[in-house]
């Protein structure tokens, strides 16, 4: 072979690689798919809330679901004209009508929507008004507030945390310790007697989930992983490990910025366990690989578990330890346990890429295969 053929061979050999590390996977690679995916696809939205414990007291910070209705389910859902026009169409019972306007028994009342425990009988008060009112709710996470200036006037209107709907207005002119009044209709919530709550499991108040974050290698594989689980309500590809300023994908790919192609998951605990999602990770990608998957190099692909809080770090070690000493693999674990400082979603394109972009030949090459593995061990259980 001469030496003009060597470089052509040489050459031919780079822009293959080139073309197998940048073409298929990186910024801008492709873009057909990327101008393609503009929208961020539909994600679970979540809120976090208080709910009412066996205790009768708010619990701490909990994340739930959003309740998402069409106005037709809402109907089927709240079976009252009176009830749909309120809580849906922000209308307002008459003055000295409603039905828990005198109700004085001891407990909590709830969302007449989506039963989210929003005030409590300890702190209503008779304003005079001819409405319930409180001066504080359970928590204030519980109920949002947004101006409303219909009518002509500037008030602050009132809306249930979860599923936005309307509940009345709040007003500056309450009873100490506050100073404020939750001016509610009636027909926007049902009243739960303390000692029903207290025995009420948390799931019929809201279903509490948890979030747990990991990264291994490309985002889009992850992600396709982990949409195929049980449990798994929602998975988002971002960035964790660096700052907000540098939490960008061209800069990311730089490998200089301490992130990870991460993916944040928002699951139930009630039907998939935090140690079962750390099993399905790491049965899906190589755990024994510094900084790399595959193709895939530099510290960006690292192996991490982004722990949220010790219960999850006690956890996540105790099982990679088990994990180095059955001997599964060959090479030692490299995996890293970071606490979960930031995570940063990554650009809409990226979010549910695989699904999107089924033809891509990274994702026929790289993620279908994880995706095949997962599906077949999550089929044998």
């Amino acid at each position: 072979m001469n030496a003009r053929v060597a470089v052509w061979v040489l050459l031919l050999a780079a822009i293959v690689v080139a073309g197998w590390n940048l073409g298929a996977r990186g910024a801008g690679k492709d873009e057909e798919s990327v101008a393609a995916n503009t929208n961020r696809p539909g994600q679970v939205e979540t809120v976090v809330v208080r709910l009412v414990g066996p205790d009768g007291e708010a619990t701490g910070p909990v994340l739930t679901t959003k309740l998402r209705l069409s106005d037709a389910e809402w109907r089927v859902r709240l079976k009252d004209d009176e009830r749909f026009r309120i809580l849906r169409q922000h209308g307002t019972e008459p003055a000295f009508c409603g039905g828990l306007l005198k109700n004085a028994d001891e407990g909590v009342y709830v969302c007449g929507g989506c039963a989210l425990p929003l005030f409590h009988t300890a702190a209503k008060f008779d304003s005079g008004t001819g409405w319930p009112s409180w001066f504080q709710p359970i928590a204030r996470e519980n109920v949002a507030e947004r101006t409303d200036r219909s009518f002509g006037m500037v008030r602050t209107e009132t809306l249930c945390a979860r599923c936005d709907g309307h509940l009345g207005h709040v007003f500056p002119d309450g009873p100490r310790p506050t100073g404020l009044r939750y001016c509610i209709n009636s027909a926007a919530l049902d009243f739960v007697p303390l000692e029903q709550i207290k025995a009420m499991p948390l799931a019929q108040q809201a279903p509490v989930l948890e979030e747990a974050v990991v990264a291994g290698g490309c985002f889009w594989c992850v992600e396709a992983v982990f949409l195929q689980v049980d449990g798994v309500i929602s998975a988002t590809s971002g960035y964790s490990g660096g700052t907000a300023e540098t939490a960008n994908y061209e800069t990311v790919c730089t490998g200089q910025t301490k992130h990870a192609e991460a993916v944040r998951l928002v699951y139930d605990p009630a039907r998939v366990s935090y140690e079962r999602l750390l099993e399905i990770h790491f049965s899906t990608h190589d755990p024994t690989t510094l900084n790399r998957q595959g193709n895939d190099v530099g510290p960006q692909y690292r192996s991490t578990v982004f722990y949220a809080d010790d219960r999850q770090r006690k956890i996540a070690e105790d099982f990679i330890a088990r994990l180095g000493a059955s001997g599964a693999h060959r090479k030692p674990i490299v995996t890293t346990l970071e606490p979960l400082e930031a995570f940063y979603p990554a650009e809409d394109y990226h979010q549910n890429y695989a699904e999107r972009n089924p033809g891509n030949s990274y994702i026929r090459a790289v993620a279908v295969p994880k995706v095949e593995k997962v599906r077949k061990l999550l089929g044998e259980e």
